[in-house]
């Protein structure tokens, strides 16, 4: 899988350009503020139908107009897709091959894309929620059953927590059980494939951290809220819990409160692990996420890399660049081309970025 073209009008700070790919490396060269992030958060756009930094629709749109637009051609073996993402008058619509798809579920997954940038440090450092956040967008690249069962799970939890919050002093608790029952479903379904993809990453994870580190002993740690054996078992925890339930007006076990960790060897490297060490892992973690696209979808994801080879140093540097393959699209932002090798360097294209301008470089 790789990206032949995009059209881009009025996103970010980019008002209209049209660029064709090489099917292996892109190298954008610019200084900070110039527009290099905006070519790969308008790929990210395209594949998912929003930011990767949270910001709202209008936020991506550019100043003072109308609507923003972003086109692009999929390879996909033999085969085109077609995607389109198109945002005006408070409205999103997404094509594929010039149709309009109605469930943004039905259009997802359809192109996969891994981003790497400086903030990953975030899926470390800070809230379980980004953890959350973050594997949820993953595995709905991964498993379309996942996305759908994930926004099943969402509806019934709002309805489950405005229900106990509306009628605190008068709950039906025959209702209680539908609504927790419905729950039940789905969140075992998510755990499924939650221990799933953790388990999978774990077999190539710390193999990758060493080839980059020099240092062994990585993992990933899943740890559920709850962890139950069948759905009698699971009913009969929540029903222990609905005084708490209803006192907090909130569902306080499930999915939605999981979290997980990484440990070199018996150590949380959120406590115990230095920047460098902490970064190294989240590269490690989504490097082996190309080998599982390959392995469930059939074809390698599309790699982003936001401007990382400045926040390492020379020998982790040269040791990650190992992992540019010919046979996967790399498109990256960078300051400085020397923080490139030049075997890579040979055989990419190469653009320059200024005020949101973007010219393709004749020579290398």
């Amino acid at each position: 899988m790789y990206l032949k073209n995009i059209e881009i009008v009025n996103f970010r700070n980019i008002d209209k350009i049209n660029l064709e790919f090489n099917k292996n490396v892109n190298i954008f060269i610019g200084k900070n503020a110039q527009g290099k992030t905006s070519i790969l958060e308008s790929i990210y756009s395209l594949a998912f139908t929003k930011s990767s930094k949270n910001f709202s629709d209008d936020e991506l749109l550019k100043k003072d107009r109308l609507f923003f637009k972003i086109k692009g051609s999929l390879k996909i073996g033999n085969s085109i897709k077609k995607m389109e993402v198109l945002y005006g008058n408070d409205e999103k619509k997404v094509k594929i091959n010039n149709i309009l798809i109605a469930r943004i579920s039905d259009y997802v997954s359809n192109m996969n894309v891994i981003m790497f940038t400086p903030d990953d440090l975030d899926i470390i450092k800070k809230s379980p929620l980004i953890r959350r956040n973050f594997i949820n967008i993953e595995l709905c690249q991964l498993y379309n059953k996942y996305l759908v069962t994930l926004n099943e799970y969402n509806k019934i939890l709002k309805m489950r927590n405005e229900y106990i919050r509306k009628h605190y002093s008068n709950i039906d608790y025959n209702y209680l059980d539908i609504l927790t029952s419905n729950l039940i479903d789905r969140a075992m379904i998510i755990y499924d494939y939650r221990e799933k993809y953790f388990s999978d990453i774990n077999e190539y994870l710390d193999s990758i951290y060493k080839k980059i580190m020099k240092i062994s002993g990585l993992r990933v740690v899943y740890k559920r809220s709850i962890d139950l054996h069948n759905k009698s078992e699971y009913m009969s925890f929540y029903r222990d819990n609905y005084f708490s339930d209803i006192e907090k007006g909130s569902t306080n076990y499930g999915p939605h409160k999981d979290d997980f960790s990484f440990y070199l060897e018996d150590e949380d490297l959120k406590f115990y692990g230095s920047q460098g060490m902490q970064r190294i892992a989240i590269l490690s973690f989504k490097l082996s996420e190309i080998n599982l696209f390959k392995e469930i979808k059939g074809n390698y994801p599309i790699v982003l890399l936001d401007d990382i080879f400045s926040e390492i140093d020379l020998e982790r540097r040269k040791n990650l660049l190992r992992f540019i393959k010919s046979n996967i699209q790399f498109i990256i932002t960078t300051t400085d081309i020397n923080n490139i090798s030049d075997r890579i360097i040979e055989r990419a294209s190469v653009f320059t970025v200024k005020e949101g301008q973007i010219v393709k470089r004749s020579d290398k």
